[in-house]
């Protein structure tokens, strides 16, 4: 029955302000601004202030405008109450009536308890197609699907938070990140206030994509309070599916090839281009893009109507030309960059730090017995805790001792020995080959690992093949028809190497697959290498075209062109490949000196014959060898007063990783002998707690003292303890911003006191509290030698700093000691002042800007 006003519920009192009277003398705003109707007439419809009939009049109306007058005109015929309910209507839904949002506020609308006592739906095409964003979201990023694709697990009861680091242009530290939503704080670590892309960057299996699902599931489900009302997620990988003769529109892009409106998708887009700001875009892994489009041939576009290539509209995306204001969130691995213009805040993910891990542990291991057996064996073997902090290692590490345990109904038990990412590796495919026996609950699997691969063999070549064929083109997404021309079965999908992506392209849905990460992608070519009876020296080497020295020659390239930045305002030279590290080649090259390694021989020696894989192995040794001893003569050097300093870079860190998953003495031994300088300076080298194992690995095999400068990594206190083997041949030790607490200076402390050789002791900018001063105090009374002392930016308050300065007052040796940036108050730098009063030696002190308490 249809309401009329005055309302049966009682007479609108005289006092009450005439909403006829506003709908009258706002007559003209409201036609103005009004541009849907239909949301109007269904709330009308649905609380009877409206007929069918009246809603048929209205749509009968030639244009926009005349539907707003009729429905006006309609509302004011029938009294107060409808013309109260129109306004309280406007108020409610934002979205649809957003231009009139400044005039409810001026004209102070307060609508009656009658009114808010109406039910009002949301029928507005935005508001729905936020809705339907929200939905398609939180169902792809409820669930984790895991290796088999037979077990999905709640991503909130896996997630762990990761250590997310600010940086600068450069790279330098400006503090950690609490949350995901400091993430998408534009008020944070901003670097360029007109750029619009934050680039989140991390090793590879740091846990990237992981932390764009927990981010797309916080915004889904309501908990990501940034004012985001549309979210587009892409990989950038889906771009290199696209023909060069592809053309799409920007709505095409938005709509076709990620979430369709349901309803009025011009209304939805006219209201993306008015309002940019309410949009997030997040490309994952803008390293995994390939193509041999050449952007620089083509026109920018700065027209959302007009059709252009997709990685043009991706280009002008992150450059703003496109949708300027809207927020695009950028990941790629370490040693991706972009142009500085595009940057508005930069954040490297470090992985795990040891309280992360510990959550993750309690996560994946709700047994609280497991927990601690687990969590003591780690800590027992900072090698295995080292390889814990990448996340992806981890999962897979637990993952892999969860199964063992199951299988054979014992206590968890982590191995003694050393363990390299090739035996990680190995462990998780001989884990998914037995799965594919037959189960009996009677008899358990006892299997060794050389019969699980025999019996798969066939099965890991074809894995292989597809992984080497994709490597060598750089790409990761493959068709139906190039996993089957590998000979690969149905049933051999369903292990899990290789999973079923949808991956859109101009024609519609296509059936493509993709190894579960790219580090596995690395291990199957490797592994193809090495079993393939095919495989010559040029092709088993080409994976190593980043260790040629800068300056010489190179053969041939395997690199195909990649995507060329120039419309995003880059420089590079022309042929330059933009992308100057290459982790997938890296990890295959990691993979093939683990592989070949002595250790792996027992196994590989009844897949392989036994003289290809002495053959393999003579020729990877020697350029092994040659290219680190080449590499190292052609690094910049400088000559100081006691030292000949060279300057590593990333490439450096990856050939030591090679030559520690080698795990042969007689490897590090010739590696040590090629370093022909006694300071060895990796800053700024991306290198993590893990990468300690092989740095000492070589470097405890050097003959002579040495000076090693580690600052501005990540290596946190695994990896101080990962050091241990090389601290009988360091004299100076830099390990400035590396997340080191109190637990990695205790191990300085025992291991520096041992030997009394230190001279320059930098741990500057890290989490170092009293406690940890206290026992850099005892290093400094120990070792008597030490002159160089940087402990700024610290935890360090005035105990501690009572207990460094009776420590350098005592000593004869200390010249120098930085200490500003810590909160030693009054008393502290009252010690210090005390300390520096007739010192032998002491002629630098720092202990500015310091909090005086």
């Amino acid at each position: 029955m249809e309401k009329q006003a005055p309302s049966e519920m009682g007479i609108i009192s005289s006092e009450s302000p005439s909403h006829i009277k506003l709908l009258i003398i706002n007559r003209e705003l409201l036609v103005t601004h009004i541009r849907n109707t239909q949301c109007l007439l269904d709330n009308l419809l649905k609380n009877d202030y409206f007929s069918e009939e009246d809603a048929e009049i209205v749509c009968a109306c030639p244009t926009q405008p005349d539907k707003v007058r009729k429905l006006l005109d309609l509302a004011q015929s029938k009294g107060e109450e409808v013309c109260e309910f129109l306004l309280y209507v406007l108020q409610q839904l934002e979205d649809a009536y957003v231009d009139l949002r400044p005039w409810l506020l001026e004209i102070g609308f307060c609508p009656s308890q009658l009114i808010q006592s109406r039910a009002v739906v949301n029928t507005d095409p935005v508001s729905r197609y936020t809705q339907k964003l929200r939905h398609h979201l939180g169902r792809d990023s409820k669930f984790v699907l895991c290796y088999g694709q037979k077990e999905e697990l709640l991503l909130d009861e896996v997630y762990t938070d990761t250590i997310m680091e600010l940086v600068g242009f450069t790279n330098e530290s400006l503090g950690c990140l609490d949350s995901l939503a400091s993430l998408l704080d534009h008020s944070m670590g901003i670097l360029n206030e007109q750029g619009e892309t934050l680039f989140v960057s991390g090793d590879a299996g740091v846990g990237k994509s992981m932390l764009l699902r927990r981010l797309q599931g916080l915004w889904a489900s309501g908990q990501l309070d940034t004012g985001i009302k549309f979210f587009f997620h892409f990989r950038c990988r889906m771009f290199s599916c696209f023909k060069e003769s592809d053309a799409l529109c920007l709505q095409d892009l938005l709509f076709k090839h990620y979430c369709y409106p349901e309803q009025d998708p011009e209304e939805v887009f006219a209201f993306l281009l008015r309002f940019p700001h309410t949009a997030l875009f997040t490309f994952d892994g803008l390293d995994e893009l390939h193509s041999d489009f050449d952007l620089s041939s083509v026109p920018d576009t700065s027209s959302p109507l007009e059709p252009a290539h997709p990685l043009v509209l991706l280009a002008n995306l992150l450059s703003g030309k496109l949708l300027k204001g809207a927020t695009k969130l950028l990941t790629a691995r370490t040693g991706i960059e972009i142009p500085r213009q595009l940057l508005r805040k930069k954040v490297f993910l470090r992985g795990f730090s040891p309280s992360h891990l510990q959550a993750y542990t309690r996560r994946m291991f709700p047994d609280r017995a497991l927990q601690v057996c687990l969590l003591d064996q780690l800590e027992a073997n900072p090698n295995l805790c080292s390889l814990c902090t990448v996340p992806l290692f981890c999962w897979i590490i637990f993952r892999c001792f969860q199964h063992f345990h199951a299988t054979f109904d014992s206590t968890l038990q982590l191995p003694d020995c050393k363990v390299t990412l090739t035996d990680v590796f190995l462990l998780v495919t001989e884990v998914h080959l037995n799965r594919m026996q037959p189960t009996s609950l009677v008899q358990r699997n006892t299997r060794s690992q050389t019969e699980a691969f025999r019996s798969g063999q066939g099965l890991l070549h074809s894995l292989g093949q597809v992984a080497h064929w994709g490597m060598e083109k750089s790409l990761f997404v493959f068709s139906q028809e190039q996993v089957h021309a590998s000979e690969m079965l149905e049933e051999d999908l369903q292990l899990g190497f290789l999973r079923a992506v949808p991956e859109l392209g101009p024609e519609g849905e296509q059936p493509s697959y993709e190894f579960f990460h790219i580090t596995l992608q690395a291990f199957f070519t490797a592994f193809f290498l090495v079993v393939d009876d095919k495989v010559g020296t040029e092709k088993l080497l080409r994976f190593f075209q980043e260790w040629v020295p800068p300056g010489e020659a190179t053969v041939a390239s395997c690199f195909p062109h990649f995507l060329r930045f120039q419309c995003l305002g880059g420089t590079s030279l022309a042929g330059e490949d933009p992308f100057k590290n290459k982790d997938h080649f890296q990890f295959t090259n990691l993979f093939l000196c683990g592989l070949l390694s002595k250790a792996k021989q027992k196994l590989l020696r009844h897949l392989v014959p036994v003289a290809a894989l002495k053959r393999k192995r003579k020729v990877l040794w020697e350029y092994l060898f040659a290219s680190l001893r080449s590499y190292l003569k052609n690094l910049p050097r400088v000559q100081t007063e006691s030292f000949s300093q060279v300057h590593g870079m990333p490439t450096f860190i990856w050939m030591l990783r090679c030559i520690y998953e080698t795990q042969s003495e007689k490897v590090g031994k010739l590696a040590a002998r090629g370093i022909c300088a006694n300071y060895l300076k990796l800053t700024f080298c991306n290198a993590c707690s893990a990468d300690c194992s092989a740095i000492s690995f070589v470097l405890h095999h050097f003959r002579k003292h040495l000076a090693l400068d580690l600052d501005n990594n990540n290596l946190n206190d695994y990896g101080v303890r990962e050091l241990q083997p090389c601290f009988s041949r360091l004299t100076v030790i830099r390990l400035s911003v590396n997340q080191i607490t109190d637990s990695g200076v205790k191990v300085l402390y025992e291991e520096l006191t041992k030997y009394k050789i230190l001279t320059f002791l930098g741990l500057y900018n890290n989490q170092i509290t009293d406690v940890g001063a206290k026992y850099i105090a005892k290093i400094l009374d120990e070792c008597k030698g030490l002159q160089y002392l940087k402990l700024g930016l610290n935890k360090i308050t005035s105990e501690g700093g009572k207990c460094l300065a009776l420590a350098v007052k005592n000593s004869k040796s200390v010249f120098e000691v930085g200490m500003w940036g810590n909160t030693i108050g009054d008393e502290g730098a009252k010690a210090f002042a005390e300390a520096l009063r007739n010192h032998p030696s002491l002629t630098n002190l720092s202990l500015a800007p310091v909090l005086m308490l």
